[in-house]
């Protein structure tokens, strides 16, 4: 159950918006990965969430949405599956619900809906799970349900009335 709250946990930091500010993403990697995973991804997680990808959601250099704007990433996780355990090592499967996209007047990019499956190889390490490894892979998605899409206006709102779930970070 250790395995699978963290792996759950962790999808849900990796899949919020503190991964896209540099600052925030490298404490939130060298927090969650094994610290020889983190030193790896670091460089590869800033060329990958470069200026120009912020810029295509929206953002600025730094993350943040234009003013009056509202940027929303969350992962929402449905459920785990514990594919391999030991008392060193586990590998977790999330099924997960991710939200990506801009809430506001001028925004190219309106917030919308993923299905994702991802996969955590987990090393106990100094008394927590960390992640050595992971993957991801679409689906398994649901039919999509006959509920009317929100404005943008309702999503941001929301986004600021329910805050989303803020632990492993």
């Amino acid at each position: 159950q250790g395995a699978e709250s963290a792996a759950a946990n962790y999808a849900v930091v990796l899949g919020s918006t503190g991964m896209f500010n540099k600052s925030s993403r490298h404490s939130i990697v060298d927090t969650i990965y094994t610290p020889t995973a983190a030193s790896a991804l670091q460089g590869e997680m800033d060329k990958a969430y470069s200026s120009a990808f912020l810029s295509k959601l929206g953002l600025d250099a730094n993350g943040n949405p234009p003013k009056g704007s509202t940027f929303v990433s969350r992962t929402l996780p449905v459920g785990t599956k514990v594919e391999q355990y030991s008392d060193r090592s586990a590998k977790v499967a999330v099924w997960y619900m991710g939200l990506i996209g801009m809430a506001g007047e001028k925004s190219t990019d309106p917030v919308s809906t993923a299905w994702k499956t991802w996969t955590f190889e987990l090393q106990w390490v100094g008394g927590d799970w960390k992640i050595s490894a992971d993957d991801q892979k679409d689906g398994p998605a649901p039919l999509p349900g006959d509920d009317r899409a929100a404005s943008s206006e309702e999503i941001s709102k929301a986004v600021e009335e329910y805050g989303g779930f803020t632990y492993a970070r």
